[in-house]
């Protein structure tokens, strides 16, 4: 496993954990009749840190961006295929004019 993976799921347990500790605390909030006003500081630091560790493992974890531009090297998979069959030109942007001059 990746460790940004890891961090992921580490991430994902903090914010299940602050979860349950705020159910947790509006259920003793009940029995003591209480309002809730919000979650305690506690709760509020698990969250920034789960999220942040959540954020960061998303960031991480997929890997390597590629490039978008068509004519790079690294792009060989998103190629037009050599057999012609597959294009089609006979479709309804044919309508449309080539060209449209507008100014925004």
């Amino acid at each position: 496993m990746n460790f940004g993976f890891l961090v992921g799921v580490f991430g994902v347990l903090i914010l299940s954990h602050a979860a349950y500790s705020t159910i947790q605390y509006r259920g003793l909030l009940k029995i003591m009749e209480e309002e809730f006003s919000r979650p305690p500081i506690n709760v509020i630091l698990e969250l920034i840190i789960g999220l942040a560790l959540c954020m960061w493992a998303a960031l991480t974890f997929p890997g390597k961006f590629l490039s978008i531009h068509p004519d790079s090297d690294e792009n060989r998979a998103v190629s037009l295929p050599d057999n012609s069959d597959f294009m089609i030109f006979n479709h309804r942007g044919r309508l449309f004019p080539p060209e449209i001059d507008m100014k925004f």
